[in-house]
């Protein structure tokens, strides 16, 4: 079970019948054995080979009916596959990003969760702690974000799944970890650190208004391609920086002590573990400094 919110405060319950069968999996040993091979990318890579065939575009009218997505957001256009619905671009004027130099903005649609980093570079995602050196692979590079934030946005597979840059700035190249591909879903990571063990890919932003940030993509079951644009170049605010393959997923951005502090909606849906829904390009956060 899981709770998300709106921006005007709503909260509701959100439970599936997939959510049902992932717990079920994740938490009972004979579950977990069945899971080992669709961890595997190489079930993700065959799994895109099926979605990118054309057959499997006979999929997008129940995926729409049963996700009830607002197709008028997207551009009007014939599909060729499933994985081309499912990469789809959004109509001209469906999304806003928001320009004012003090605000932070979400990379794309999606639940998100934000973690305050200890002085000790740990955060707690539900009962799961982490740190930040496991999720980088990189002690040096952790240190960094000591006493900074952790931003969780993750992709259900109704979301778009195209994400930007959240500022303007100098981006660094794109630096890849190997890992398996567990689901994003939370029943997943209240029995195991999804986001230390799967495959991700970051880089690094030396933004004009936030100092440092960084932008991971992390893949998830049946998600084996996470599609960045080239690395090391100067970017702007809203541009896009990639997109997932089909299936749900997450971006995390991770900002330095005394850079941002979160919206206070945000911050008190996190600290009791109610996810608030984003769009992408919104307001999210604020520069420290404007407080």
């Amino acid at each position: 079970m899981r709770w998300t919110a709106d921006r005007k405060g709503k909260i509701e319950k959100e439970w599936s019948m997939q959510d049902c069968l992932l717990e079920g999996l994740y938490r009972h040993r004979a579950g977990r054995m069945l899971l080992k091979p669709l961890l595997s990318p190489h079930v993700s890579r065959i799994g895109a080979k099926v979605m990118d065939a054309g057959a499997s575009a006979f999929l997008i009218p129940f995926f729409i009916r049963h996700h009830a997505i607002a197709m008028e957001d997207y551009e009007l256009v014939s599909y060729r596959s499933f994985n081309d619905f499912f990469t789809r671009r959004l109509a001209e004027g469906a999304r806003t990003v928001v320009q004012k130099p003090e605000a932070f903005v979400s990379p794309c649609d999606s639940r998100l969760s934000v973690y305050k980093v200890d002085d000790a570079c740990t955060f707690s995602v539900k009962h799961t702690v982490y740190t930040v050196e496991s999720l980088l692979k990189s002690r040096r590079l952790a240190e960094r974000f000591a006493g900074g934030f952790v931003w969780v946005f993750r992709l259900c597979v109704d979301d778009y799944h195209r994400y930007i840059w959240v500022d303007n700035g100098m981006a660094s190249k794109h630096y890849r970890i190997p890992g398996v591909l567990h689901t994003v879903n939370p029943a997943a990571n209240e029995v195991c650190p999804v986001y230390k063990e799967n495959r991700r890919e970051y880089c690094l932003l030396k933004s004009e208004h936030f100092g440092t940030v960084l932008q991971m993509e992390v893949g998830a079951m049946f998600v084996g391609r996470i599609e960045n644009g080239p690395g090391e170049r100067m970017v702007c605010r809203g541009d896009e920086k990639g997109h997932f393959a089909f299936g749900g997923s997450t971006v995390i951005v991770m900002t330095r002590k005394g850079q941002v502090v979160p919206d206070g909606d945000i911050l008190r849906c996190s600290k009791s573990g109610v996810e608030v829904k984003v769009k992408m390009g919104e307001r999210v956060g604020r520069k420290w400094r404007c407080f």
